[in-house]
């Protein structure tokens, strides 16, 4: 139960680190335990709204929730806040005038636990395109999420980085431009690329990244503490890694520059959710498309096409659309192996696919 001097307290504390110390915003760890007198312990939430509603849970906390979220937001409109809730408590994050809780976006944490499951226990030829197109895009409509695909859990000591997860040991040995390029490096490097980018094109409404891994960094965070005798030698990220040009860091790190900006000129974020036209099993490939453009994905660990089609979303007949490659992870500048042509023009026809009236032939 909060009393009320317990309100004015926490509410304050909020109002001083962002009058005081500039603060831009709140990331409130671990709602989910405050959501439910349960905690979230030993719970398994379906979706169902059984699991969201009844006396399980704990409108006390909820409520300061919604008021710090309303104070901050009517206070400091600049400030954004972000819920940690593995719940999926629906309208969590949107405004408390319409009921829901104020949060200005929930973290999709499902999505980094999906790359590393995937990594982990599967074969490349297994890895199953619907399940990672569903973990990207099983989120409710209008509330905001925010993707990674890493998380500052898997960078500490006792887990590997997404990174060292694809190319292990071998990152010690041949991330020089002077070694020869291994089958662990290349599928590495080409498979950080896509993870990152279906991520930020498909999995949210905003992307986080973890320090470190634009740049595909190899070793984990650990602070001075008694198990490591007080060692600060892990307490660090190595950004030279990426100004060394004999090493192919800085093939990951211009990519993610690119994506980057690439998001900023077509604002995919702020775009409604893709339209995804395909996650084809055999070839292993997803298309979809968002604020214009079009993603196209191939997964498949040795097979590469040509004159692959896909859908064109959009209904006219009459219009003709002329695409480009905007962004191709198989560049040379980003440490790929050159086997598109830029200067290629694709254009839009009136051929179904797909159970759609227009493709397009790439």
């Amino acid at each position: 139960y909060f009393s009320w001097e317990v309100l004015r307290f926490l509410l304050s504390n909020l109002r001083m680190w962002i009058e005081d110390y500039r603060f831009d915003g709140f990331r409130f760890d671990g709602v989910t335990s405050m959501l439910y007198h349960h905690h979230g312990i030993g719970t398994g939430f379906s979706g169902d709204y059984n699991e969201y509603f009844g006396l399980h849970v704990d409108e006390d906390a909820l409520c300061y929730l919604m008021l710090a979220n309303h104070m901050i937001n009517f206070l400091h409109p600049e400030c954004i806040t972000i819920a940690e809730d593995v719940s999926g408590m629906p309208a969590l994050c949107r405004p408390v005038a319409e009921g829901g809780g104020g949060f200005d976006y929930r973290l999709a944490m499902a999505i980094p636990d999906k790359w590393i499951q995937i990594i982990k226990e599967l074969k490349d030829e297994d890895w199953n395109m619907g399940n990672i197109v569903h973990t990207l895009t099983n989120r409710r409509y209008e509330e905001k999420y925010i993707a990674y695909a890493e998380s500052h859990d898997q960078a500490l000591v006792g887990d590997k980085t997404l990174a060292f997860r694809l190319m292990d040991a071998e990152m010690y040995t041949n991330m020089s431009v002077l070694s020869p390029l291994t089958p662990v490096i290349d599928r590495g490097i080409q498979l950080h690329k896509m993870i990152r980018l279906i991520t930020h094109a498909l999995g949210g409404e905003s992307y986080l990244n973890f320090m470190g891994n634009e740049f595909g960094h190899p070793e984990w965070l650990d602070f001075p503490r008694k198990g490591n005798n007080e060692s600060y030698h892990y307490a660090r990220r190595q950004f030279n890694l990426t100004e060394d040009h004999l090493l192919r860091y800085r093939f990951l790190n211009t990519f993610d520059r690119d994506m980057n900006k690439l998001e900023e000129r077509f604002g995919w974020l702020a775009s409604p959710p893709a339209f995804v036209s395909e996650k084809h099993e055999s070839n292993k490939v997803i298309a979809f498309e968002r604020a214009g453009l079009i993603f196209i994905f191939n997964f498949h660990p040795y097979q590469s096409y040509v004159d692959y089609r896909v859908v064109i979303w959009h209904h006219s007949l009459i219009v003709i659309f002329k695409y480009k490659i905007l962004l191709d992870s198989d560049a040379a500048e980003y440490g790929g192996h050159q086997r598109l042509d830029h200067s290629t023009e694709y254009f839009s026809e009136e051929y179904p696919h797909n159970y759609r009236p227009n493709s397009l032939m790439v």
